[in-house]
């Protein structure tokens, strides 16, 4: 059996995986996580009235910011032509937690899971950073894989369980 973990070459030596061969197609990756807070956090983010502005406003250009950059974080990631990042937070008011939801799309080689998962981090470490000085216990959580559409391997969604 070859090796699972493609990021390793047979000496065992870390290697950017080789996409040459693979076809390009249309991929996409879903990805989400949450942030919890104090109820007090909560309702300043969801009035709009954060001393440093639009939390959700930054954190959604911040997400996709982090998407594009990708490459540039995870040092075995390709850099990829990205056609389409999409990002939307659900705020929920009874449990003090806000969730963000990253889509991230491309037509190329090699999936965008690592972008989407990027998009989310960077989205929640926004508003940690944007609000902390009023909540250093905020807890970013739950940050995962949703969904990932195209490529060889073909399509895969997370079990609702996890």
């Amino acid at each position: 059996m070859s090796n699972p973990l493609t990021h390793f070459d047979a000496q065992g030596q870390a290697h950017m995986v080789d996409v040459a061969g693979k076809e390009a197609t249309h991929r996409v990756a879903r990805a989400c996580g949450v942030i919890r807070m104090q109820p007090a956090t909560f309702t300043l983010i969801a009035q709009g009235q954060a001393a440093k502005g639009d939390v959700l406003g930054v954190a959604r250009i911040a997400a996709i910011q982090g998407a594009k950059r990708c490459a540039d974080l995870v040092p075995l990631c390709h850099p990829l032509p990205l056609t389409r990042v999409t990002v939307e937070f659900e705020l929920d008011a009874v449990a003090s937690l806000l969730r963000c939801e990253a889509q991230v799309e491309t037509v190329g080689r090699t999936g965008v899971e690592m972008e989407a998962l990027c998009a989310v981090q960077i989205g929640l470490l926004t508003i940690y950073d944007m609000c902390k000085a009023v909540d250093r216990g905020m807890v970013i959580d739950a940050v995962r894989v949703m969904e990932k559409r195209g490529g060889k391997s073909g399509d895969w969604v997370a079990s609702p369980s996890r």
